[in-house]
């Protein structure tokens, strides 16, 4: 603690005595200064005991006393020593009133005490406190080390929040909250998302105060690049003292090695895991799963979805999309316990291995349609698939990608491709191009006027080539109608008899919507 007007009143060797103010005693005293101007505010920073004999004030006018007394308070003096026996056998009345009217505290010293003495005391007391603080600092130093060392980033939260006698949260770069002591600040940890999203705008390292003067929150980024890569909170009803920020600092330190040493590992994990698609991708899952080892736990032993992901393109974004969402599908999966592989691929395409039906997939979703308005990411994802159909599970993502990316889609599922019509798929403009050439010639007969080939040979394809049928739906007889087929195929150059040709047809009539009844 500090040295406070209280502390230096017990000091036996000063002899001072309390002459008013006696309830503001226990306010800290920042240093000793001794004027004997008649205003010596502009000389004052604030939190002073303030040392004078009255050499140059007229310290027996009353309204002169208020006047120099509120002007003391004003600037943040904590106390007034008079020394008597000096100019003064004892101390005015009235200055004495005026210090009691504005509660301002007056000690009396005595004329055998030096104001050196006093301003002794206080350097010794402040060097003593500060001594104290950078001690404790440093023991909560190698305490937090042994806890980072020993059991992890959860340790160093735990014990900062008892050095702070408050709490302590750790966030991770997308802002979810990771680690928190004590569990009762858990609530009040995830309310403070919104600010620690605002902290991770702003290069590293960045820091914010949030809160009021009874939930004071500071809070500090971690990482030593640019990005910031997760961020710190500490909750205290009050500031931090010396001692406590020590702690801190160190704290920030040591979780910023271990976001830095996590950063090395993930690099290393994604060598491995692009291995190890590699292997399942060129049909050697036994290999992929040998080289694997223990380090992806269950997740190429159950089934398994692979994701494709790609940037949207559609404005300037003010960071790749890429690296943003394989954090976010990599915080999810901390969050549920489970296990995800991501590999980039260049900077241009990122490839995810995650559980089916799990807490990835479903923040990749979650993702996706969140930042497709902002030059975010358009995403493939496959059906369910197993180490031995991984080869088939990648094709499939990167179909369902290329068709978000025609639909205009965030994500697309490969189930969404299986089910419903084909057509839509259809809807491209080089099909449409192909479409419109194919039904051309046959449009141009129509024009002049000499058939009308192109519905005929819709009502035929529609009644699979029954003749019968096709003319009733026409109105015309059956020998019209195979009159009007011979000249498709004559324009066309190409034999209805060929299921390709036929289907080829079908799909130009649908595609250019004349294959409508």
């Amino acid at each position: 603690m500090p040295p406070t007007l209280a502390s230096l009143v017990q000091h036996s060797s000063l002899r001072l005595l309390v002459r008013a103010g006696e309830d503001r005693l226990d306010t800290p005293v920042r240093w000793a200064h001794v004027s004997e101007l008649a205003d010596p505010v502009p000389y004052m920073e604030g939190g002073e005991l303030l040392l004078t004999t009255a050499l140059t004030l007229d310290a027996e006018d009353p309204e002169a006393m208020r006047r120099y007394v509120r002007r003391l308070l004003g600037a943040g003096v904590v106390g007034l020593g008079f020394a008597v026996g000096v100019n003064y056998d004892e101390i005015p009345g009235a200055l004495l009133d005026a210090a009691r009217a504005e509660h301002l505290p007056l000690l009396e010293v005595p004329r055998r005490t030096p104001f050196l003495a006093i301003s002794k005391a206080v350097s010794a007391a402040i060097a003593a406190d500060q001594y104290r603080a950078v001690t404790a600092g440093f023991e909560a130093q190698r305490e937090l080390t042994r806890a980072a060392l020993a059991e992890g980033p959860d340790a160093v939260v735990a014990r900062l929040a008892a050095h702070v006698d408050g709490w302590a949260a750790l966030y991770d770069a997308s802002g979810s909250v990771v680690a928190v002591s004590p569990e009762w600040a858990a609530r009040r940890a995830a309310r403070l998302t919104p600010d620690v999203e605002r902290l991770r705008e702003r290069p590293a390292p960045a820091s914010a105060v949030v809160g009021g003067t009874d939930d004071r929150v500071e809070l500090q980024s971690l990482g030593t690049g640019r990005r910031v890569r997760g961020a710190l909170a500490v909750g205290t009803a009050a500031p931090l003292g010396t001692a406590e920020r020590y702690a801190v600092h160190s704290a920030i330190a040591l979780l910023t090695l271990t976001t830095e040493r996590s950063r090395s590992l993930q690099a290393a994990e994604q060598r491995l895991g692009a291995a190890v698609l590699r292997m399942m991708l060129a049909g050697q899952p036994e290999h992929a799963r040998t080289v694997a080892g223990d380090v992806y736990g269950g997740l190429l032993d159950a089934p398994f979805r692979l994701l494709v992901a790609e940037p949207s393109g559609g404005g300037e974004a003010a960071e790749p999309p890429l690296p943003l969402l394989a954090e976010a599908l990599e915080a999810a999966a901390a969050r549920a316990g489970e296990t995800v592989l991501a590999v980039p691929e260049g900077e241009e395409r990122l490839v995810v291995l995650a559980g089916d039906g799990g807490a990835v997939t479903a923040a990749c979703a979650g993702y996706a349609e969140r930042e497709a308005d902002e030059a975010g990411v358009v995403v493939g994802l496959s059906a369910a698939a197993d180490p031995v159909t991984a080869a088939a599970a990648y094709k499939q993502a990167e179909q369902a990608l290329s068709v978000a990316r025609r639909r205009g889609r965030a994500l697309v599922e490969h189930e969404d491709l299986a089910a419903g019509s084909v057509l839509p798929l259809l809807a491209d403009e080089a099909v449409r191009a192909f479409a419109d050439g194919m039904l051309r010639a046959l449009r141009e007969h129509d024009a002049t006027g000499r058939g009308d080939l192109v519905a005929s040979l819709r009502a035929w394809l529609s009644r699979h080539g029954q003749w019968d049928a096709a003319a009733a739906d026409l109105g015309v007889h059956r020998h019209t109608l195979r009159y009007r087929m011979r000249r498709v195929e004559e324009i066309l150059g190409r034999s209805l008899d060929d299921p390709d040709v036929r289907m080829e047809l079908w799909l130009a009539l649908k595609t250019t919507g004349e294959g409508e009844q």
